[in-house]
């Protein structure tokens, strides 16, 4: 790993009086090895900007920049962090920009220049919204090449999930519709400060140069979560409130009225939502 300036993690951390906030949905990941393969695993950051939610004292931001990023934009909500990550501003002048802030309402692109990448250890309460934001903009492709996500080991099986298994649902379809999904790295509870009650793993997303399947990105993911989110229904009853001639849709689409979410792939769902939007 190239050099970093900076003290231990955990020594930024005492010295700083920082304890994760469960509020924020905070777990410190304090092994430098572990957040430079994290940063590894987003690929070749020499000619990216960086985009990092939820910094915290800066583990991932250490890696990244270590890693050769060419700017990392953070932002942090939790204004305990920012003097940690302000030394880190300063062992990498003009590299790291850091902004206090919701992530849900910042809008990074005021900050970053292409090509960019996302790369976090997402905190857990916003972690799955972040993601569904990312992968369902109206236009694509999107302003990101790849994300590199951490998540609950759980999540992180339901994005990369097949069709007939028991994680297989709305981020499954979300993320495959649009880009290759694989987990490229897990984590034990032990990894972080405090230990989470589940194991952790990383997914890294690329997005597709277009859709695998032409759809409407808000109508695909209305019939997607309406289906799962009552998924041992039939897929006619789950459904009957988005067309007066569902069962008809279903059938045009390939789909049985009588067939349950869980078995209906990536293709048919697409097909479905192209002729609900019609």
């Amino acid at each position: 790993m190239p050099s970093d300036p900076l003290p231990p993690l955990r020594s930024v951390i005492a010295d700083h009086g920082l304890s994760a906030r469960k509020s924020l949905g905070q777990n410190f990941l304090l092994d430098l090895n572990l957040t430079a393969k994290i940063a590894r695993s987003a690929g070749d950051l020499t000619r990216c900007d960086v985009l990092e939610i939820g910094p915290g004292p800066g583990g991932l931001t250490r890696g990244l920049l270590s890693e050769g990023a060419r700017h990392v934009l953070a932002i942090e909500k939790d204004s305990r962090c920012l003097p940690a990550l302000a030394e880190i501003a300063a062992a990498w002048p003009g590299r790291l920009t850091v902004i206090e802030g919701d992530a849900l309402k910042v809008n990074p692109l005021d900050h970053l220049t292409p090509p960019i990448r996302i790369a976090a250890n997402l905190p857990y309460n916003v972690g799955t919204e972040l993601l569904v934001r990312w992968l369902t903009p109206p236009d694509w492709p999107p302003f990101w090449q790849s994300l590199t996500l951490m998540f609950q080991r759980e999540v992180a099986e339901r994005i990369v999930a097949a069709p007939g298994s028991k994680a297989y649902g709305r981020l499954a379809l979300l993320a495959q519709w649009r880009c290759d999904a694989r987990i490229v790295m897990s984590l034990p509870p032990q990894a972080f400060t405090p230990p989470p009650k589940v194991s952790s793993a990383v997914v890294h997303l690329t997005a597709l140069p277009e859709p695998r399947f032409p759809a409407d990105a808000k109508t695909l993911e209305r019939v997607v979560a309406m289906a799962f989110n009552q998924r041992r229904k039939m897929m006619r009853a789950a459904l009957k409130g988005l067309a007066p001639d569902i069962e008809d849709k279903l059938r045009a689409a390939g789909i049985a009225p009588t067939d349950r979410a869980e078995t209906v792939d990536l293709e048919r769902f697409c097909a479905l939502a192209q002729l609900i939007k019609t």
